[in-house]
């Protein structure tokens, strides 16, 4: 388990080992052009990594002189004027009411919090103190990145403002000499992270470090409500405010559609009076695109990324610094080296920026963005959240961004200060999603922002904060079944579902005989502790809710680390093999104790790294924006740039078949020399489709039996079988019927396989398995076979095991969506549907065929055959 540097995919990679003071002058950097010694000092000088200042000495007339009047004073140094919501904010904290702060990206939120805590927790004496203040501010953010930025802007903030607070950092990435420091006593403020905070929760005297805090902070709450991290938080949370019931709480966030339910959710354990507070901001967010030249009528997937690159390289070329965003790391590998390969003079200003590479790596790449010496930086989500880069003028975000609160976080990192505006630039990768983006401008304009779920009782959750807070000081069993009722996801855990999460860490019915899963024992005084120190410490290295893929690490044989790359991939290669990474080509040497030992290589050009779980599917929010334009093109109007560029896509598409619009849904049924095929455009997202596809090839074939072969994208998916099924009747007959859909949905499937995988990671998080023991890492294929050991286990001898539950639950709801299936399926079955019959692939199915092809070819007989199909319905369209 840790902390995520990038959420790039669900798991992000661990945190690397400490480097030699050797390793860290040997460690990797982006190529650059030669500089000055003078400009190389000055880069060098100016670590990223955060040191806290030494407890400053102030006089007398410091101590004295009223807060107000020293921030009115700061505000006026840098010709600011403090915005209304943030005295809103000062106030309800000098009130003592909890609340969530909603305003957009770089408009003062973090002064807004900060301000108000030292505003109404800094007591007035006639004396400077000698020490600081006790711990009395948590704040919680959800990356490494964003606490190292975050605590060095408090800590500058309290220093300016004279007063006399000390500042720290908790996370993965801190030193030990400071966590020995912060153990001895802890700073006035701590800057940490979920994770962080659940190992001070382990300490024998939690209660007594943390009983003095007075407010907690939740930065980027939207970033932990919609996962188990941000239960986690939750539990934390109730652990405090039992603690000191009249702990106030604050969450921020950019970008929230459903800021009344995320309000609920933080504050469910707060006693304080609770407020919403919206900074409503006249803040400029400008939205374009870079249209090419040429737009083939009939797009697939990717294909028009890469000629794009010389008018990206133009727009960067004129600004002053750019974020060049991807939404995955293979994809941010691949730009960064097209770049490079566009502009070589621009190695050296030029970084790239991703989770898999080594933290080393990325804080040089951070510190150079902040000094302003990188003229641009490929990145993925590891730069989206609120890590302050003021010279960035200009955001890329190459692809469609999937979602509207997405797009949003991205373009606030430039302008990223009040009043300037923020600028995100489109780039489409294929024709059909200059549609996108357009929708995604519209959507911008409406601030419709994509609202978002939160878990409900994981058990294994639940399971792991047994053992953490039995470690803690132990717990009483009644005391702590009713702390968790005040969490807003056990808010309806039952007596009995306690009673058996309880039984489960004590050693549960199946591994009673077995004195490692006797996690947690009740004591003569009726209070249940961990009995074993090394139970403790296992439980300390494996806490978290992240669950990694299995990763290696990566480094050269001359020494120096580069990053972690997935295991799946290097187990696909041999020694010899060259592949790309962190923009580097790299020969493979040997693997060994789970590293993959490399040398540069001679070659420029290898095997691309691919990471699982980074596809985004297209957001709800932005599905019905793209049908809402695409229902404009059907009656004849294109009023936006980006939508008169694919005009002659979509009159075709019109001409052969039918456009998609909401209340209508188009089927398309073609014979061709592979079969006939069933095309369908629900524009539900490429996750629903798996499960739609799946769900209606079953139903189709329980009265006569097929094959079938499934295809998918954002927009809709294919069904193609050797045999016809009169697929008219079908739909008649209730094809669509949302009815039945979790026993249909299930039957469809593997159900058992995707259960099995979702119980791996469950097994994990509750402790049954262990990613990590000091010193060493298992390997996915070993974490693998020990939790399908516990999974068969359990399906045999303890059928009732409530995570095996919890497995099948998150199947229907995270690997299939079910709740999207359903409201696709109900808007299906209530459309219109027109079904047509074109002679040749449309261009909605044309890349729907390409995406099946490129599962059974290779890449290169693949460009052979899109391109004779291309020239064929290029001669078909021209009739």
């Amino acid at each position: 388990m840790t902390e995520p540097a990038d959420s790039d995919t669900p798991a992000d990679q661990p945190a690397a080992a400490p480097a030699s003071a050797d390793e860290r002058r040997r460690a990797p950097r982006p190529r650059r052009i030669p500089r000055s010694a003078a400009q190389q000092a000055r880069l060098d000088a100016r670590d990223p990594a955060f040191e806290p200042l030494p407890f400053p000495s102030y006089s007398a007339d410091d101590a004295r002189r009223p807060f107000t009047d020293k921030l009115d004073a700061w505000f006026a140094a840098r010709r600011w004027q403090p915005f209304d919501f943030q005295r809103e904010v000062w106030r309800n904290i000098a009130d003592g009411a909890s609340g969530v702060l909603h305003a957009s990206t770089g408009a003062g939120k973090t002064w807004a919090v900060w301000f108000g805590a030292l505003a109404a927790f800094e007591k007035a004496s006639s004396t400077p103190r000698q020490h600081p203040e006790p711990l009395s501010v948590l704040w919680i953010t959800p990356m490494r990145a964003l606490a190292a930025d975050t605590a060095r802007a408090l800590q500058s903030s309290a220093a300016e403002l004279a007063v006399p607070w000390s500042v720290g950092l908790r996370t993965g990435d801190t030193s030990s000499a400071e966590r020995e420091r912060q153990n001895r006593r802890m700073p006035s403020a701590l800057v940490t992270t979920p994770e962080s905070l659940t190992l001070i929760l382990t300490r024998a005297n939690a209660r007594e470090v943390l009983a003095q805090v007075r407010l907690v902070i939740v930065d980027e709450w939207h970033e932990l409500l919609g996962n188990k991290r941000g239960t986690q938080t939750q539990l934390a949370l109730a652990r405090l405010t039992h603690w000191r019931p009249g702990l106030q709480v604050w969450g921020l966030s950019a970008t929230l559609g459903n800021l009344s339910f995320a309000t609920e959710v933080l504050l469910a354990p707060v006693a304080t009076p609770r407020v919403s507070v919206h900074g409503a901001l006249p803040k400029a967010l400008i939205v374009d695109t870079i249209i090419p030249d040429t737009i083939e009528r009939f797009p697939w997937g990717g294909h028009m990324g890469m000629r794009q690159v010389d008018a990206v390289a133009r727009a960067i070329d004129a600004a002053r610094t750019s974020l060049v965003f991807t939404n995955t790391r293979s994809q941010c590998e691949v730009w960064y080296q097209a770049l490079l390969d566009a502009r070589p003079e621009w190695a050296g200003v030029i970084a790239l920026h991703h989770g898999s590479l080594d933290q080393q790596v990325r804080e040089w790449v951070e510190r150079g963005l902040k000094n302003g010496l990188l003229k641009a930086v490929v990145c993925t989500s590891s730069l989206d959240l609120g890590v302050d880069f003021l010279p960035v003028e200009r955001v890329f975000q190459i692809g469609s961004p999937k979602g509207v609160a997405r797009l949003m976080q991205r373009a606030g990192r430039s302008g990223h200060a009040p009043g300037l505006p923020s600028r995100v630039t489109i780039v489409p990768t294929h024709a059909l999603e200059l549609i996108e983006a357009a929708a995604a401008r519209e959507a911008v304009d409406k601030r419709q922002i994509e609202s978002r779920d939160t878990p409900e009782k994981p058990f294994d959750v639940l399971v792991q904060h047994l053992v953490t807070v039995a470690i803690g000081g132990g717990f009483d069993a009644r005391e702590l079944y009713r702390e968790l009722l005040h969490t807003y996801a056990y808010r309806d855990l039952t007596q009995a579902e306690f009673d058996w999460a309880l039984g489960f860490v004590e050693g549960g019915a199946t591994l009673r005989a077995y004195p490692d899963y006797h996690r947690v024992a009740r004591g003569t005084d009726g209070l249940y502790r961990v009995p074993r120190d090394d139970l403790a410490r296992r439980h300390r290295n494996n806490i978290g809710t992240i669950v990694a893929n299995g990763t290696m690490n990566v480094a050269y044989l001359s020494g120096g680390r580069i990053g972690a790359i997935e295991e799946a991939f290097i187990s696909r290669l041999k020694p010899g093999d060259v592949f790309t990474f962190g923009g580097r080509a790299l020969e493979l040497i040997r693997v060994q104790d789970m590293t993959a030992w490399v040398r540069r290589a001679s070659s420029s050009r290898g095997a691309m790294p691919q990471w699982a779980g980074s596809r985004m599917p297209l957001s709800s929010e932005l599905a019905d924006a793209t049908l809402s334009m695409l229902a404009r093109a059907a009656g004849g109007i294109y009023d936006e740039p980006e939508m008169r560029a694919v005009q002659p896509l979509l009159e075709l598409q019109q001409k052969w078949s039918a456009l998609p619009e909401p209340g209508v849904l188009v089927v398309e049924l073609l014979k061709s020399r592979e079969g006939h095929h069933f095309f369908c455009y629900p524009f539900a997202g490429r996750t629903a489709h798996i499960g739609l596809g799946a769900l209606l090839a079953w139903r189709v074939a329980r009265e006569t039996p097929g094959t079938f072969s499934i295809s998918m994208n954002d927009y809709g998916f294919e069904l193609l079988c050797v045999q016809a099924f009169d697929w008219e009747a079908q739909i008649k007959n209730g094809l669509l019927s949302p009815e039945e859909l979790d026993h249909d949905i299930l039957a469809s499937l593997n159900s058992s396989e995707l259960s099995l995988r979702r119980f791996r990671e469950i097994a994990r998080v509750s402790g049954l398995v262990f990613q990590a023991h000091p010193g060493q890492q298992k390997s996915a294929r070993q974490l693998q076979a020990s939790s399908g050991l516990f999974y068969e286990i359990f399906r045999q001898h303890d059928s009732g095991n409530l995570l095996l539950g919890q497995a099948d639950a998150e199947v229907l709801l995270q690997e299939l969506d079910v709740r999207r299936i359903r409201l696709a399926l109900e808007r299906m079955n209530a459309s219109r549907v027109v079904l047509t019959r074109p002679n040749k692939p449309t261009p909605f199915a044309f890349p729907l065929i390409v995406g099946r092809l490129r599962e059974k070819v290779s890449t290169e007989k693949l460009s052979d055959r899109v391109e004779r199909m291309l020239a064929e319905l290029e001669k078909a369209a021209q009739r």
